[in-house]
């Protein structure tokens, strides 16, 4: 009963700590995409809040909390106070299997524990695929509730685009469960050790061999998220010019905050998936950039800011593509989707599974 109760403790203080980073985080994205733009763009940026404006995001968070929140008269009132809700729990419970740190076991009280990973399973990847669709249930049922035809607009495009992108980001993660062999992030990281060139993206073999590299896969998986988080230059679902604002045109106050937070933490979510599948995870790119010698123990700390280093490189990439490209047309959104993603995805299966037959890893 007593390694019960400590396991509940850890598994409980490692969630608080994970959501309060991802909180954190987000805050600290709102203000970097408006900087970051800004630079591109030749312009400051948030300027006014504070030292170069960066008490800017607490500022929006005070008026999000205290604008009047506002239901349409003709809103279904208990799905439109749902649909925020899904979408954000949806986003924030894939980060349940990301493993931001060693796979490394910490006694606690007697009881064997993994501090930088709250829950290693061995279907990691299909527990985020699956949560990860259900947050599109978030955004349909918000368009629908609205009683808005900008939203129902917004939110018919959402569903249509949840289905063209995410099979892409299902079939672009394949070729690398094949090399692994696991559905396990942990394990499919560790098998990313020790040098830049055994990470998936080039997969060379750890003992020699032919490699068989998933830049293609790599390519696929980026441009897929970005359409699966409603960004740039794929946020038809909310494109201003057409629709307002989309699915969330009647949202105020709080649950537009819910929104909006579940649209940056999946932007982090689709960064640690993709450092972690194709980039390493916490693995350095050579072993000598890690922390060995006199401060071997603190090696732990490498893997942390590694990680966070390939998932920082990730968020960036997110502000350059919104700040360099134009949003597309929805025919041309689906046209891309179905003849020019899926047939590499698909091809990508088949010459890995070709590969990885007669020359195993």
């Amino acid at each position: 009963m007593f390694e019960v109760g400590v396991k509940i403790a850890v598994s409980l203080t490692q969630i608080s700590i994970v959501m309060g980073v991802v909180l954190l985080t987000v805050m600290f994205l709102t203000l970097a995409e408006r900087k970051v733009i800004g630079w591109m763009q030749d312009r400051m940026g948030p300027m006014e809040v504070g030292p170069y404006g960066i008490l800017q995001p607490i500022a929006d968070g005070l008026k999000l909390f205290f604008k009047e929140d506002i239901i349409p008269s003709g809103a279904n009132k208990y799905l439109f106070t749902l649909a925020p809700i899904i979408a954000l729990v949806a986003a924030l419970v894939g980060f349940a299997v990301i493993p931001f740190g060693p796979n490394m076991r910490v006694d606690v009280f007697g009881v064997q524990v993994q501090p930088f990973v709250i829950s290693d399973i061995n279907i990691g990847i299909l527990y985020i695929l699956a949560f990860t669709s259900i947050g599109a249930y978030g955004i349909i049922l918000g368009g629908w509730a609205s009683n808005s035809k900008y939203s129902l607009l917004g939110g018919l495009r959402a569903a249509a685009q949840l289905i063209s992108y995410e099979l892409n980001v299902g079939l672009a993660i394949v070729g690398v469960l094949l090399l692994a062999g696991s559905l396990s992030l942990v394990k499919i990281t560790e098998d990313q050790c020790c040098w830049i060139w055994n990470w998936f993206w080039l997969a060379v073999p750890r003992g020699g061999g032919v490699p068989i590299p998933q830049i293609l896969a790599f390519v696929v998986f980026v441009i897929s998220a970005v359409a699966e988080t409603n960004r740039l230059p794929f946020d038809l679902p909310e494109a201003e010019s057409e629709l307002v604002a989309g699915f969330f045109t009647e949202y105020s106050g709080m649950r537009f905050a819910f929104f909006f937070l579940a649209e940056y933490a999946n932007m982090i979510l689709v960064s640690c998936i993709a450092a972690a599948l194709f980039l390493g995870g916490w693995n350095a790119p050579a072993p000598f950039l890690q922390f060995h010698g006199s401060l071997e123990h603190l090696a732990w700390l490498s893997g942390i800011m590694w990680f966070a280093v390939k998932v920082y490189f990730f968020l960036f990439l997110f502000f350059w593509i919104r700040a360099t490209l134009p949003r597309l047309r929805y025919d041309q959104l689906m046209r891309f989707g179905w003849k020019v993603m899926l047939p590499i995805a698909l091809g990508n299966i088949v010459v890995t599974a070709i590969a990885a037959y007669f020359f195993p890893r």
